[in-house]
């Protein structure tokens, strides 16, 4: 909001909403939302016979032509962004787009649309082991603390004790999906200002379902679409609500929102808001297919997201005093990999 509208008459208002539009939370956690839907729109498909690999090709193809219409003007005729940028946006769709999604359906069509997303989100647990074992320097306190957290969440979600039957095939492809969402944010790590935030969208989503076409014409990806209806709450709906559902709002909707965040917030506050995605999920779930983890569950759920807080919050005090590593200068700015690590957010 400007500051001509702050003083216009009749168009008071209080400063702390101002604060919160102004500094573009409000948009953010309107694109956890909306991404929180896709798991939602995506299982009441799959209910209906729809494949996962199905669905993701619908939705990254539908997704993508929307997103074209702007990302050609970003380019305002520099197409040799494209050229000079291609293998960033062929691994953003191969992994960070066509692999994610693929396997986090997959674990949907298995497991409660929470407990997948919860097994998701296990990704920056696997980024600071990674970082890890490749330094082989302790992460810090609190880094260490919400990895630790984590995996005691992780241990109650997946239930050892038995009280709720867990798929332990839908686990598998909760937790690849989590490790193509760390290799995401390594492939998106490294600031890029030569080319825009929404034309790598654009370009991810477009060669993810092309290698998703392609899957299914060479045979290795099953296909099976339906045009039988839907249940969404107490709604029964067209094939074709649920699949626009995904496609515009859990998805174009969902990016261009998160791109905004991003820009307005800043990347590591942008993916540190964004973990409220998880309980959007939780209730959309919830609400459209009547799902709810169990109680102990939402517990180990709970200590996940407080990891990941935890892990996040370290990030953004930013990298460790030079004299607090073994290393100097260079070593220290090295400490803090993920710098830019969600200035497109990724779709789960």
């Amino acid at each position: 909001m400007s500051a001509a509208s702050d003083r216009t008459p009749g168009l008071r208002v209080p400063a702390d909403k101002r604060s919160f539009l102004a500094s573009g939370l409000g948009i953010a956690l309107f694109s956890s939302a909306v991404f929180g839907l896709s798991g939602s729109f995506a299982k009441a498909l799959l209910e209906t016979g729809w494949s996962p690999g199905a669905a993701v090709t619908a939705r990254l193809t539908g997704a993508a032509l929307i997103l074209a219409i702007p990302a050609v003007p970003a380019l305002r005729g520099r197409w040799h962004q494209l050229r000079d940028n291609w293998v960033t946006i062929l691994l953003f769709g191969l992994i960070g787009v066509a692999a994610c999604q693929l396997f986090y359906f997959n674990a949907v069509a298995r497991l409660s649309v929470g407990v997948a997303l919860l097994l998701e989100y296990l990704a920056p647990v696997i980024i600071v082991l990674w970082l890890w074992a490749a330094s082989r320097k302790r992460p810090r306190v609190l880094t260490f603390g919400g990895t630790l957290l984590s995996l005691a969440g992780l241990v109650l979600v997946l239930d050892l004790t038995g009280a709720v039957k867990i798929d332990l095939v839908g686990v598998f492809w909760g937790m690849a999906a989590a490790v193509c969402l760390a290799i995401y944010f390594f492939i998106t790590a490294k600031e890029n200002d030569s080319l825009p935030p929404i034309v790598l969208a654009s370009g991810g989503l477009l060669v993810g379902a092309a290698v998703m076409w392609l899957a299914a014409a060479t045979g290795l990806l099953p296909m099976a679409f339906s045009t039988a209806n839907t249940k969404l709450g107490p709604w029964v709906t067209p094939w074709w609500v649920s699949l626009a559902g995904l496609v515009i709002l859990a998805t174009v909707l969902a990016y261009v929102s998160g791109i905004m965040a991003a820009r307005a917030l800043g990347s590591k506050v942008a993916s540190f808001v964004s973990l409220t995605e998880v309980l959007f999920a939780v209730v959309w779930a919830w609400l459209l297919l009547g799902e709810l983890p169990g109680a102990i569950q939402l517990l180990g759920g709970a200590l996940i997201v407080g990891g990941v807080i935890l892990v996040r919050l370290d990030e953004l005090r930013g990298p460790a005093p030079a004299s607090a590593t073994t290393g100097g200068p260079e070593e220290s700015k090295a400490a803090s990999p993920l710098e830019h690590a969600n200035d497109v957010e990724p779709v789960p």
